[in-house]
């Protein structure tokens, strides 16, 4: 959270002429009754659960847009263990992993000057714990600490083919 991924992933999306910007966290959303939040301490509990469910339906969701033609930029925080899962959840190929992973003391402070808050129970030491600690080193890890999100979007044009390309 507060890595850019929103302002990113438009602009991305913006790059081709049929495409989706994908928000993930928008099937978290929608669960109206007994939505269970992730938490520092949610591992085996409800919230993974439904953060399971969340990654299948985002998937899904890409897969049906790539069928039907589009280009898909599916943006979401999947760290940890679950990237791999996410990764095989997806079917469609070509697909490109980028991974944003900013400076915490710069997230710190994005996250200080924005009206939205993300964090909730977690810190972002500990959110960046997780990403640097236990995510699975694939695809793209860009640091966009001292980019522009026009920069940043330029850095994943640049370099999507060689370093986040995903295969079978």
């Amino acid at each position: 959270m507060a890595s850019g991924k929103s302002t990113v992933a438009q602009l991305l999306a913006e790059q081709w002429e049929h495409s989706v910007h994908l928000r993930g966290d928008i099937f978290r959303k929608m669960i109206v009754n007994h939505r269970a939040e992730m938490t520092p301490e949610a591992e085996g509990t409800e919230a993974e659960n439904q953060l399971r469910l969340r990654y299948r339906l985002a998937a899904q969701a890409a897969d049906t847009y790539v069928q039907a033609g589009f280009t898909v930029v599916v943006q979401d925080v999947v760290i940890g263990p679950m990237l791999s899962e996410f990764v095989a959840y997806v079917r469609s190929r070509p697909l490109y992993v980028i991974v944003l992973c900013p400076d915490p003391e710069v997230v710190a402070r994005r996250e200080e000057q924005r009206s939205k808050k993300g964090y909730g129970s977690w810190t972002v030491e500990a959110l960046n714990s997780v990403l640097r600690k236990e995510t699975p080193q694939i695809g793209l890890w860009l640091d966009t600490s001292r980019l522009s999100p026009e920069e940043t979007v330029t850095e994943i044009r640049a370099r999507a083919e060689s370093e986040a390309l995903v295969l079978p």
